[in-house]
């Protein structure tokens, strides 16, 4: 049969177009469900961070699993940071039968007496913390031992001084856990995990301004740095008399030596790296300088502790607290939003601004904090999620085997009966049947 030049036109253009057609549908169904300033269809760039997450461009976003742990609103974060998985990894082998110690720094209005008696109320333990009715601290023992796992203000009470720094603490605390020790025990293989809870700075520092002016003032609180408390000149007080009671946000505001400004930036930095509270003995440049160090500082630290976090997110906070120690809450955290700080409207004006201002270094911690924070739950969420996939395949594969082995075994089984039986049959072969009745015998002879 002879194809005419025509026919073979015909089929060439038609393969040509099935493609044509191809592109073009593809192109209206694109616009039709990425439609202009959608964010679904961006696509992803950066290097690999993790093995498990794509940093995106600066300005696009990164979200987190939308699941019942995210009952505080949206987990959309803005990339800023390269953190390494070594930031990312929060997982203690918490020794509580040990020498392992939990370290509670507890800043001020941040959150911390709620969680401060999450840590001795709400955890299940082998021995649970003594917690006697009317007293504010509770016992709390390692299994078999007469020794404290937690040094905390519920549970050691103030014993490095009233609401202790870090510089404080990391002084103190060994010296301290050793004096409550035997004198027979041993005194090396001891760790120290540090832990806190951050705030929103111009929402923690409202709520320090209300409870000064209800009278609170922590005089009592030590400061201690590089083996002294600072001088009256160093840090001069901002009130007359016995406290501060009905103060003003504006007068709150007005002092300079309010130990309130950048509160959570100097409780989480070493303070000795800036001569403590002395300024005159820094020399390393002027108050910015001497800014730029203790923000640093507090960031380092902060990132390098076994565990803190967002009073703003507290599902997440109890969900990354028992991912990192091992330890499971008894109840469920609760956000509470209707605060004092709340009750007070700052607007987003000038006195806004003023508060950010006198906490620049807090804000920028914070916006740190925030992130590291988010991408550790997403780590850990996706990390759990890797863990139950394995763990449904090692499960999967161990139904299979034992259900090949099951197998097995019945078949063995049948073998082995079917050789019994050819056993039987054979013998029958050969001698006289036990079931052949007396008529063939008969016949027979």
């Amino acid at each position: 049969m002879t194809i005419s030049p025509r026919t073979m036109e015909d089929k060439y253009n038609k393969l040509i177009l099935i493609p044509i057609l191809a592109v073009v549908f593809l192109m209206i169904g694109y616009q039709y469900i990425c439609s202009a300033g959608s964010n679904s269809c961006r696509f992803l760039t950066g290097d690999k961070l993790s093995g498990m997450f794509r940093q995106y461009h600066s300005g696009d976003d990164i979200y987190a699993y939308q699941d019942g742990l995210d009952e505080e609103g949206s987990s959309k974060i803005q990339s800023k940071f390269n953190f390494t998985d070594r930031d990312l990894e929060r997982h203690v082998n918490f020794n509580i039968r040990g020498d392992d110690v939990i370290v509670f720094l507890h800043i001020q209005k941040t959150g911390g007496t709620t969680f401060g008696r999450h840590l001795v109320r709400n955890i299940h333990l082998e021995q649970p913390c003594d917690c006697m009715p009317g007293q504010k601290k509770c016992t709390c023992h390692r299994p078999g031992k007469a020794e404290s796992w937690l040094f905390s203000r519920f549970s050691t009470g103030w014993s490095c001084g009233l609401h202790a720094d870090w510089t404080e603490l990391t002084n103190c605390v060994p010296a301290v856990m050793n004096k409550k020790r035997k004198k027979d025990a041993q005194r090396n293989g001891r760790n120290f995990y540090y832990i806190t809870m951050l705030r929103d700075p111009v929402s923690r520092y409202l709520s320090e301004w209300k409870h000064v002016q209800r009278g609170a003032t922590w005089k009592t609180a030590l400061h201690m740095c590089d083996g002294r408390s600072p001088t009256q000149d160093e840090l001069p007080a901002c009130y007359s008399g016995d406290d501060w009671t009905g103060v003003t946000l504006t007068n709150f505001m007005d002092c300079p030596s309010n130990l309130a400004n950048n509160r959570q930036v100097r409780m989480l930095a070493d303070l000795s790296l800036v001569g403590c509270y002395n300024f005159s003995t820094f020399t390393a440049g002027p108050e910015r300088e001497r800014g730029r160090v203790l923000l640093a500082s507090a960031k380092n630290n902060l990132r390098n502790m076994a565990f803190y976090g967002l009073t703003e997110f507290q599902r997440k906070t109890q969900y990354l607290f028992e991912r990192t120690f091992g330890l499971r809450f008894i109840q469920a955290f609760t956000q509470i939003n209707s605060t004092r700080a709340a009750s007070v409207g700052v607007g987003e004006g000038a006195l806004r601004r003023r508060i950010e201002g006198l906490n620049a270094l807090d804000v920028e911690l914070y916006e740190y904090a925030k992130e590291l924070f988010l991408w550790r739950y997403q780590y850990s969420r996706q990390t759990q999620h890797q863990e139950q996939r394995l763990r449904r395949r090692q499960e999967r594969q161990e139904e299979r085997q034992r259900l090949h082995q099951h197998t097995a075994s019945i078949s063995k089984a049948r073998r082995e009966e079917e050789r019994e039986i050819e056993g039987v049959e054979g013998e029958e072969v050969g001698g006289v049947a036990t079931t052949e009745d007396y008529s063939s015998q008969v016949v027979r002879w």
